[in-house]
């Protein structure tokens, strides 16, 4: 029992070391992602409006509005109606469009926000042209990259705090286990044996008795009796 409570409460202990290092490694790799590790303007930015080239990769592009801002803005920072065409070099495809909204990020006074997202099925130089109602806005811009390249450390931290959460979960069930044993153990050394369940030496004598009511009926020979009698005793 000893071992098994001390087993409990290892993993209680690995368990909350866990919680906590998932805990604290995901808010920080959240914050590293949205405001050291952000690649939301890796492959250059257009002015609204205006024209540029940009050097797209093949594959998938976020595409984000990006402005100056005075102050910090509300978790509801408007967004404004925008357009984008985007000409692909010569003999390449057109770039899948998606609308894809994405969260507000402010730092030290400059905001962006993910509006689109383009699947890029050719790498190359791509013409960009943007226009929309930015009035009110500071250099406004629509800003081309990618997601940050350690974006998925979030989900390790998600999968620590999970096991540690199971640890608790298993110590937890460990110690209910053990209680209820300790329990009955004690219930075992408090109560009385069962008068009800015969000794041995109460079985040979209820054996003798019998033996001697089968003699006086005449079942038995006195020498039967005797024999009996020897090997009852013996046990």
């Amino acid at each position: 029992m000893k071992g098994t409570w001390s087993a409990a409460r290892i993993l209680a202990l690995s368990g909350i070391v866990m919680m906590i290092v998932g805990g604290v490694g995901f808010i920080v790799v959240m914050v590293l992602n949205a405001f050291v590790l952000d690649e939301f303007d890796a492959y250059g930015e257009v002015p609204i409006p205006g024209s540029g080239q940009v050097q797209l990769p093949a594959g998938q592009v976020q595409i984000s509005f990006h402005t100056a801002v005075t102050g910090s803005p509300s978790s509801g920072f408007p967004l404004p109606a925008l357009r984008l065409r985007i000409d692909p070099p010569d003999g390449a495809a057109d770039p899948v469009l998606t609308e894809n909204h994405g969260a507000t990020t402010t730092i030290n006074s400059d905001t962006h926000a993910r509006i689109w997202t383009a699947q890029v099925f050719t790498p190359g130089a791509y013409r960009i042209r943007t226009d929309g109602q930015v009035n009110g806005y500071i250099n406004p811009r629509l800003a081309f990259g990618r997601d940050s390249d350690y974006d998925y450390l979030h989900w390790v931290f998600v999968a620590v705090f999970g096991f540690g959460l199971l640890d608790m979960i298993m110590s937890l069930f460990f110690r209910k286990r053990m209680a209820r044993q300790g329990t009955v153990d004690t219930v075992a050394a408090v109560l009385p044996p069962d008068p009800y369940t015969p000794s041995d030496q109460g079985v040979r004598l209820e054996q003798l008795k019998t033996l001697a009511a089968l003699r006086d009926s005449g079942a038995l020979t006195q020498q039967e009796f005797e024999s009996e009698k020897r090997r009852i005793l013996k046990g």
